[in-house]
């Protein structure tokens, strides 16, 4: 039997709100059960301990463990996008109460770090024309939502802008 992997996301109180705005952000997603504390604590018994939940059938656990652990951009979910329509409406929305980061990287209103890319964009990156692969990347370093079509066109020489 394999073993499966969970991401665990550690949020101070706001692992179901969290769970919920995710959910209502991905198809085929989901809450599946949520815990509580009791007595035993150390939190007050009733609050929300974890909330378990699926976006896109990845399951991931959301515990309410405290504030000594916010989230970094060491870690991050990268949502590969169909379509520029798609890598639009992700943005607008992670990015509302949230921050835009560089090169397709934003904040959400809790803290988490998504990339949020087009499809294809690992096969500009690494063209087999070094410098197809140099043109995409130096434009991608001046954006903060990607747009496929202007790294497309600096991949092909084009002027963008």
């Amino acid at each position: 039997m394999r073993p499966t992997i969970v991401p665990n996301l550690w949020f101070d109180t706001e692992a179901e709100e969290a769970a919920a705005y995710y959910c209502g952000l991905f198809e085929d997603s989901r809450i599946l059960n949520v815990t509580h504390y009791n007595e035993a604590g150390p939190r007050a018994a009733g609050m929300v301990l974890t909330v378990e939940f699926t976006l896109l059938g990845q399951r991931y656990l959301a515990i309410n463990g405290g504030p000594e652990f916010p989230f970094t951009e060491a870690v991050s979910f990268m949502v590969e996008c169909e379509t520029q329509d798609e890598v639009d409406a992700y943005w607008e929305t992670l990015t509302v109460e949230g921050q835009e980061g560089p090169c397709g990287w934003c904040k959400d209103k809790f803290g988490l770090s998504w990339q949020i890319v087009p499809k294809g964009m690992d096969d500009l990156l690494s063209d087999d024309d070094p410098e197809r692969a140099r043109r995409a990347m130096e434009v991608m370093f001046t954006m903060k939502k990607l747009d496929a079509a202007a790294l497309r066109r600096a991949a092909d020489g084009q002027t963008v802008g």
